[in-house]
């Protein structure tokens, strides 16, 4: 009799015992992460390391010092900063001089971060955006990729499958592109190991797999339509870190499941449409970015009414 008794004594909200704080739910994000980086030591040597601590450390400053400077409760603990630096490092090559990864680094958390006041309130996803800016502002040192296990790190740039794709160059296998064994950021170029990460997530009910399928499926399905190689175009470039991992960021993407499959219809055609028209080889990270614009939008036309709304409204009035 007590125990039932027990059970109808509430506590105030939230009473969901299942919780996930941010720090456990950053936690899984870094966790998840983990194969497809050290794919990256694997091909590109210790280097990876180094580039990595040098992202999630300065990350973890600037918001320490950012959110001193505004007179704000400190973040750092809830491991957002550390996710930030880990991303930003797996979207550059490993040649990356130090200094360059440090201002984006700064662009990531400070201006697109904490500008906006912090977490949840930025309107872009801070990596995507410090990756483009780091593009933009320095396109010799951010497209300057090196031969998977060769770990020469001087030697000339070689060309990512995408390039080469478009270039007319001898393409590297499937297998190859499916396992990591080829040219581009250290953390883009095993499909299967962020495909394990990306499951992970799913599996944890961290991440919902509308989103990174719509991107995925539409953009195999319009390069077939378009007469290339779908399985090459989902292999190459950043297609299954930006959908699985950047796609699904909670603050900079729809919450609504139609709004995520909006969302990741809308990256897989600009996807294809920059890599197909477009001079440029890769289009993953400006799509996610100009879908992040649009997020508020497809949260609008994708919410559901409330049953009785209007009755009530006409009924106030």
């Amino acid at each position: 009799m007590v125990n039932k008794l027990k059970r109808l004594i509430v506590s105030p909200s939230p009473h969901d015992e299942n919780f996930l704080s941010t720090t456990r739910i950053m936690l899984k994000v870094i966790i998840a992460l983990l194969p497809a980086w050290c794919m990256g030591v694997w091909f590109f040597g210790l280097r990876v390391i180094s580039l990595t601590s040098v992202c999630i450390g300065s990350c973890i400053l600037f918001e320490y010092v950012c959110r001193l400077l505004m007179d704000r409760k400190n973040t750092i603990g809830d491991l957002s900063a550390v996710v930030t630096g880990m991303l930003l490092a797996m979207n550059m090559p490993v040649t990356l001089p130090y200094w360059m990864a440090v201002i984006g680094s700064f662009i990531a958390i400070v201006i697109v971060k904490q500008l906006f006041g912090g977490l949840g309130q930025n309107f872009a996803n801070p990596a995507i955006t410090a990756r483009i800016v780091l593009m933009i502002s320095f396109p010799a040192s951010m497209t300057h990729w090196i031969k998977p296990l060769e770990f020469d790190y001087d030697a000339v740039s070689s060309a990512t499958p995408l390039v080469l794709g478009k270039s007319g160059g001898d393409v590297p296998s499937y297998v190859d592109m499916f396992l990591g064994k080829t040219g581009g950021c250290l953390g883009e170029t095993c499909a299967l190991a962020l495909l394990i990460g990306g499951l992970y997530l799913a599996v944890t009910k961290i991440i919902s797999l509308a989103a990174p399928f719509s991107f995925i499926g539409s953009l195999f399905v319009l390069s077939w339509i378009g007469g290339d190689d779908p399985v090459y175009q989902i292999l190459a470039g950043g297609v299954f870190l930006g959908a699985f991992f950047m796609a699904t960021d909670y603050a900079t993407t729809p919450i609504t499941a139609k709004g995520k499959v909006i969302f990741g219809l809308g990256c897989g055609i600009l996807t294809f449409v920059i890599r197909h028209f477009g001079a440029y080889p890769e289009g993953v990270s400006f799509s996610i970015l100009l879908m992040n614009v649009l997020t508020p939008y497809i949260e609008e036309i994708s919410r559901s009414k409330v049953f009785g709304a209007k009755e009530a409204a006409k009924n106030e009035g």
